[in-house]
């Protein structure tokens, strides 16, 4: 289906260009036990990990970064593009040989070293917009890197794990939305011209009509409040299935922590909340997890994003197909 139509490009003009300092989702796209970083700050003052047979350097986040940033650049290089928004977590500490004896309080900023094991970043397009359920959506690319996947004990060559998504975020409360037609979870490569091949063929596929389409559909399906809580108990019920019971059923990755957020936000959240007779659409559902979604932390965060998608997305075809008999566990 061609919904290209439904897409807004926003004029741009060199004069009125927005300046390359403004950051991609000013407001956090995740909370979760991570910190904002700078490019610059990546580039200058972290250690890059190495292969440890032969201290050969492995891809490292800034170069991840700036590929993300440089094809974006090609393909969409009509758009307004902005600095990258860029969360680390897990720091990993060490210091120089000449300060091996030193009490950690006295080491100086040049004997410390440092790099973060995970980080994620967004790459904002904003000129690229798009309307759904009254509101705007801008076109945002970005990955994940988590050093723990890839094993340091080899020679260069070794493969490397990234994971890498182009979809949109939602301006009103920076949940990004991201299915699995623009999400590529698990990028294996053993250099970083394999990355960039790949990242840059994600990002020319996309389909962002067809994705809007999908999205504008879940403004279409209400829940009622009895469904809304039976969904929610169902949620609760999956980790306490047995395991020949689990089979045909999606699991909902939210944690039990989040669900709770989801029901909390159900009544309170100012954008997302259920409607006064107790119904709520699957578009309002849908970013209540992608909301709860945020406390995740980073190697996590873009499959639950991806999972949100898909479990919200077989319930509208229950609900849509429902005289077809196409059931779903979760509102039987």
């Amino acid at each position: 289906m061609d919904n290209t139509n439904s897409i807004i490009h926003l004029p741009v003009q060199k004069e009125n260009k927005p300046s390359i300092e403004l950051i991609s989702s000013s407001k956090s796209f995740i909370e979760a036990n991570s910190i904002e970083c700078d490019l610059s700050e990546i580039k200058q003052q972290h250690t890059i990990p190495v292969w440890l047979k032969d201290n050969e350097p492995l891809i490292s986040h800034s170069d991840f970064i700036e590929a993300a940033y440089t094809i974006t650049s090609d393909i969409y290089c009509d758009e307004h593009i902005l600095k990258p928004n860029i969360r680390v977590s897990h720091p990993i500490k060490g210091r120089v040989p000449s300060a091996k004896d030193k009490p950690a309080h006295l080491l100086s900023d040049q004997e410390r070293t440092l790099f973060y094991e995970r980080m994620m970043f967004v790459i904002e397009v904003p000129s690229v917009q798009a309307e759904v359920g009254g509101n705007l959506l801008s076109l945002t690319i970005g990955g994940v890197k988590s050093y723990s996947e890839d094993n340091f004990y080899q020679r260069s060559g070794g493969s490397q794990h990234f994971k890498f998504f182009i979809g949109f975020k939602n301006t009103v409360c920076t949940n990004l939305c991201v299915w699995s037609d623009g999400y590529n979870a698990n990028v294996e490569v053993k250099d970083f011209d394999e990355l960039y091949i790949i990242m840059h063929s994600l990002v020319k596929r996309y389909n962002q009509g067809y994705h809007l389409h999908h999205l504008r559909s879940l403004n279409d399906y209400t829940l009622t409040e009895k469904q809304f809580a039976q969904i929610i108990g169902r949620i609760r019920m999956y980790n306490h299935l047995p395991n020949v019971m689990r089979n045909g059923i999606k699991e909902m990755l939210l944690t039990d922590t989040q669900v709770g957020l989801v029901v909390k936000d159900y009544y309170r959240d100012n954008s997302f909340c259920r409607e006064g007779d107790g119904t709520i659409n699957l578009w309002k559902l849908y970013n209540l997890l992608t909301g709860a979604n945020k406390s995740s932390y980073i190697d996590s965060f873009l499959d639950r994003s991806v999972n949100a998608f898909d479990f919200v997305t077989d319930i509208r075809w229950a609900i849509e197909n429902n005289s077809k008999e196409i059931t779903n566990w979760y509102l039987c």
